[in-house]
């Protein structure tokens, strides 16, 4: 069994979503699951079961303590107990219980911080869904976990043993009664500093290397993914509040492959993600239409990529994560050539960065300073500088697998699972795909300041999906789900 050190300290990376946040910025995910009526499912057996499994789920038993002066990064320590009435939360869905009542109360849950003096998690029990079904509402900061990570401590929770890897499911934390005193803090941040400037030269040399080939490719007549990191002015850029939206809308995973084959079979190679991206870009092209926004430009996405290896053990915690940027070609009226060339620019972007190396921003992350950066964040944002200038991109858009087989949770059958990540200062929609078994849930978490009807974006998924299809059914054979009221 791998025990690791009760003290230890936070990468860059995962100190970064720490920096990033501000009174109105929040850096924490949702995990949305939705539970099937059971008799012997109740808020007290739901707790009983998270407490037992605990030694599962090492992570949420660390809070952040911060290194005095900033000298480094803070430090993860973990504690032997949790305190209950804090992290597990119970709430009545209000209204007559259905989708569209849970996605407000989402929305008000998703608007408020985690405290950083405890484990930064939350779950809210939420009873009272038409048929007598449980929404169980996990909010997890992004220091703590990203989608790879969370999708293993799902597992961890879930009733399904095949979909944990036993190396996840037997990690252990030691833990500690006591924080860590000042000295030693400072002694083991400068000690961790002094081995952290060691891996500076290999760095810029990766760095170099990265950037010479990138450029020799561009002599050679390569393409450019993007001509410049400058998205055109739509109404949800801008700086943010604190307050958030949340919808969600369902489409069959077997429609999007069917998508995905008809359009390899013309000759284009184009992936599941593509797709993904096309369908966003349609129900984008369509809200901008209603809201009378028709920018020359395309919008721009930012995608977050994992950079885990693919034979790696799934992880339980922290951020192996970084980010490309590609078009959404929401400038292009042919739903065909603007998937194609979603394509052709995403395939473009995977290039440079296999190129620069998957890992370079985690690793340059390391060398952030806290203090500065922090400041200079909060300034922003105090400030609303994101409304000052246009946006980097227009929108998040995350596509993270998730469990292939049915689960349940206590015995309780999983009916649906939901998922989206935060938004970021001048940003003001995420849209993060989640599948479960035969579904692509698409989650939309959105500023309601700048993009005041989510739900009314989440509507035209389904024909965005559509107008890709280039042999759709007769109508009487038609089985898309087009929205998950149920």
């Amino acid at each position: 069994m791998n025990v690791r050190p009760a003290i230890e300290r936070m990468t860059g990376i995962d100190a970064g979503f720490l920096y990033m946040e501000t009174p109105s910025v929040h850096m924490h995910t949702l995990k949305i699951a939705i539970l099937e009526a059971d008799d012997a499912l109740s808020y007290e057996s739901f707790v009983a079961g998270m407490l037992a499994r605990l030694k599962r789920l090492p992570p949420l038993r660390r809070r952040v303590v911060e290194v005095p002066f900033g000298l480094n990064h803070p430090v993860w320590v973990t504690q032997p107990r949790i305190d209950v009435a804090h992290h597990i939360r119970r709430h009545r869905v209000g209204g007559d219980g259905t989708m569209r009542d849970l996605e407000q109360l989402i929305g008000m849950i998703a608007s408020t911080p985690l405290h950083r003096d405890r484990p930064l998690w939350e779950l809210h029990y939420c009873a009272g869904l038409e048929g007598g079904r449980v929404a169980v509402v996990g909010k997890m900061h992004h220091a703590l976990a990203d989608g790879a990570a969370a999708n293993a401590l799902l597992a961890n929770v879930t009733d399904v043993r095949s979909a944990a890897a036993p190396e996840a499911v037997q990690e252990e934390y030691a833990s500690t009664e006591r924080l860590p005193g000042r000295i030693d803090l400072l002694r083991h941040a400068w000690a961790d500093a002094a081995a952290q400037v060691g891996t500076l030269p290999g760095l810029l040399l990766r760095t170099l290397r990265g950037v010479l080939g990138v450029l020799r490719e561009r002599r050679a007549g390569a393409r450019s993914p993007l001509p410049v990191l400058h998205a055109p002015r739509v109404s949800f850029n801008g700086a943010l509040t604190p307050l958030r939206s949340f919808a969600t809308v369902t489409l069959p995973l077997a429609e999007l492959k069917r998508v995905r084959a008809q359009h390899q079979a013309a000759g284009l190679d184009v992936t599941l993600n593509d797709i993904v991206l096309a369908t966003t870009s349609g129900a984008l092209r369509r809200w901008m239409a209603d809201h009378d926004e028709r920018p020359a430009a395309s919008l721009l996405a930012g995608v977050p990529v994992s950079a885990d290896e693919r034979d790696a053990v799934p992880r339980l915690g922290g951020n192996r994560v970084s980010n490309l940027f590609t078009t959404l070609a929401t400038d292009v009226e042919d739903p065909t050539e603007r998937l194609r060339t979603i394509a052709r620019t995403t395939a473009d972007a995977k290039r440079i960065q296999a190129r620069l190396g998957t890992s370079i921003l985690a690793d340059w992350s390391q060398f952030t300073p806290p203090r500065p950066f922090t400041a200079a964040v909060q300034a922003y944002s105090r400030l609303r500088a994101a409304s000052w200038h246009p946006a980097a991109f227009s929108a998040i858009v995350s596509n993270v697998p998730g469990p292939r087989e049915p689960a349940t949770v206590g015995g309780a059958r999983l009916r649906d699972l939901f998922s989206v990540g935060p938004l970021v200062d001048g940003i003001g929609l995420n849209v993060t795909v989640w599948s479960y078994v035969d579904r692509m849930n698409f989650s939309l978490l959105a500023c309601p300041d700048l993009l005041p009807d989510v739900h009314h974006l989440a509507a035209y998924f389904p024909a965005a999906l559509a107008e890709l299809d280039l042999a759709p059914p007769a109508p009487a054979d038609a089985t898309t789900d087009r929205r998950n009221l149920a």
